[in-house]
């Protein structure tokens, strides 16, 4: 599976460095913006979706209108959602704004809805694991290579890597199953620390990067 536009850490051909943050610079700039951010909460509730769903949405997002600004993906993301549980119908949106600039276009019929039924563990995202951990403070781990599941916390700069294991977080949802609602799968998270030449080549500036990890995600190092 292709890695997707979202998953850019360590690359060199999007924005360079990053500019300053602007302590007076306002949570919406425009007003556009904040009704566009509670469009795409409720589209998470009303189609039935997770947190970790929300997410899987963004990275489907085509990469033209990933890029073009931080809210127009979140309403990208808010349509494909609803698109997926059925709420809305393909070529929906494109009608009704046709419809508005005066075409006489012919909107499509609303679908059955199908929105997701997973069992949940609780409320949040924390869970208790029955199983021993895996690995311990101070274990060496490699991450796994292969990982190419359609949404997964593993980010491509670290796939094949391999670092050491500074902490045991609390147990959690698995993100890369219940993204696709077939299940919370409960595993252990650790804190794992590996060098920036280890990540990026002899060539990066030395620095250390700490990556919480969930436990399938590694494996012990050679």
């Amino acid at each position: 599976m292709k890695d997707r536009v979202h998953d850019m850490g360590g690359r060199d051909r999007f924005f360079g460095p990053l500019p300053p943050i602007d302590p007076d610079e306002k949570p919406f700039p425009h007003e556009w913006e904040s009704k566009a951010f509670a469009l795409a909460l409720l589209a998470n509730r009303v189609s039935g979706a997770n947190l970790h769903a929300f997410r899987h949405a963004i990275e489907r997002v085509p990469e033209p209108d990933y890029l073009s600004g931080y809210y127009e993906r979140w309403l990208a993301s808010a349509e494909i959602l609803l698109l997926d549980s059925g709420v809305l119908a393909p070529g929906a949106v494109e009608a009704r704004a046709r419809r508005l600039r005066g075409e006489d276009v012919e909107e499509p019929a609303a679908p059955e809805a199908h929105k997701p039924d997973m069992p949940s563990g609780g409320g949040g995202n924390l869970r208790t694991v029955d199983q021993p951990p895996a690995f311990a403070v101070g274990d060496a781990v490699t991450t796994r290579a292969e990982m190419r599941a359609p949404h997964t916390r593993l980010p491509a700069y670290a796939r094949g890597r391999t670092g050491t294991v500074t902490a045991l977080r609390p147990g959690h949802v698995l993100p890369d199953t219940a993204a696709i609602f077939i299940g919370e799968y409960p595993q252990h998270v650790y804190s794992v620390d590996f060098t920036s030449r280890e990540l990026w080549g002899d060539g990066a500036e030395p620095a250390t990067v700490t990556l919480d990890l969930f436990e399938s995600y590694l494996k012990k190092a050679e």
